[in-house]
């Protein structure tokens, strides 16, 4: 199945889905996409750009909640009549506008699909029979039909939504996210070098890392394991090397781990940062092309206005092929470029290597 086949034009990235959010609150999006692309995660990002907080902290589990989750009953008795308040979690009785996602709308119980309903209309939207303050922004998450996951949409919800379908970053844009998002270099440095898995089944891919819907239960890469790998391979010295192993076959499955394991040795193989500063015409030059990614990525982490020139001084002894996947990458650094962008060395080598860039 194409991306085609399921709709393109209604396609957005995840930065176009935040636009879209944060600058329509009054508009209750639906965010739908294959497992682990970061559908979810987004939301502390759109509490980030619109200056409102995220109710509960984080995004509401709907498949895991039940009624009392969400509202109770409380007996007026005055005016013998029976009211419903939300839970106060959702943040709304302070009536300050929040960031609700509720995730994995699709996979909530019946009931409590019913009881969220009234927080998707335009016009005074609630959550029992307390009004959700005005602003509030809103938007649901859940997986595509074709996963195979059970994602159905009831048709009285689509005609209170707009349904958007994200499409998962490729390797150069997780790449460009990851640089200023504390992943591990080796992590980066497997994606440069193994881009496919982040390919789509959507257009017609299937390989050994990617979700499909034919074995939908397999462990497999997406955005999220990425992130997850990247936090076990950063504490590896805590725990052994069958541990490891063990940690990253469940996470991304046999596959992912015995690869990536590969990227984590040639960590042995690698020159010393500081050799590299103070002799860099001398210092090793690795010989595995995963070795060299290994140590382009990391040396992004040692890049200060002292060490630049050095550290390029070195990389021109390797083939362009490195010398780009360092500069690109250092280029899209939120702090990082400012150092490059002021370094003569650095605006020399763009100059010369103008049509590789």
């Amino acid at each position: 199945m194409t991306i085609s086949m399921i709709n393109e034009t209604q396609t957005v990235t995840l930065n176009e889905a935040i636009q879209l959010i944060v600058h329509n609150p009054n508009v209750r999006f639906m965010l739908r996409g294959e497992p682990g692309v970061g559908k979810t995660s987004i939301a502390h990002e759109i509490a980030r750009q619109s200056g409102l907080p995220l109710a509960m902290g984080r995004p509401i589990d709907v498949g895991n909640l039940d009624l009392g989750d969400v509202c109770m009953p409380v007996i007026d008795h005055e005016n013998k009549v029976t009211r419903y308040y939300p839970n106060a979690r959702f943040g709304i009785h302070n009536g300050e506008p929040v960031v609700m996602c509720f995730d994995e709308f699709t996979k909530g119980a019946d009931p409590v699909k019913n009881m969220l309903h009234p927080a998707l209309e335009v016009f005074m939207p609630r959550l029992g029979d307390l009004l959700i303050p005005e602003g509030s922004i809103i938007y649901m998450t859940g997986n595509l039909d074709t996963d195979g996951v059970g994602d159905g949409l009831a048709q009285h919800t689509r005609q209170r939504i707009v349904e958007l379908i994200v499409r998962k970053p490729n390797a150069p844009e997780w790449l460009a996210w990851a640089l200023n998002n504390g992943i591990e270099p080796i992590v980066m440095a497997w994606v440069d070098r193994y881009p496919q898995a982040l390919d789509s089944y959507l257009d017609g891919v299937k390989n050994e890392f990617i979700f499909h819907p034919s074995s939908p239960n397999d462990n497999v890469v997406s955005p999220r394991i990425l992130e997850i790998a990247s936090r076990i391979i950063a504490n590896r010295d805590n725990y052994t090397d069958t541990a490891l192993a063990a940690a990253l076959t469940g996470a991304a499955g046999a596959a992912f781990a015995a690869s990536i394991t590969s990227f984590i040795r040639f960590q042995e193989s690698l020159p010393s940062i500081q050799s590299i500063k103070e002799t860099p015409t001398t210092a090793l030059i690795p010989d595995e092309a995963g070795a060299r990614a290994v140590l382009c990525f990391g040396l992004l982490t040692h890049v200060e206005k002292d060490t630049l020139s050095n550290i390029l001084k070195y990389l021109r002894r390797m083939e362009e092929e490195w010398q780009v996947i360092f500069c690109v990458a250092l280029a899209k650094h939120e702090t990082k470029k400012l150092i490059a962008f002021s370094n003569r060395d650095f605006a020399q080598w763009a100059a010369d290597n103008e049509d590789l860039l």
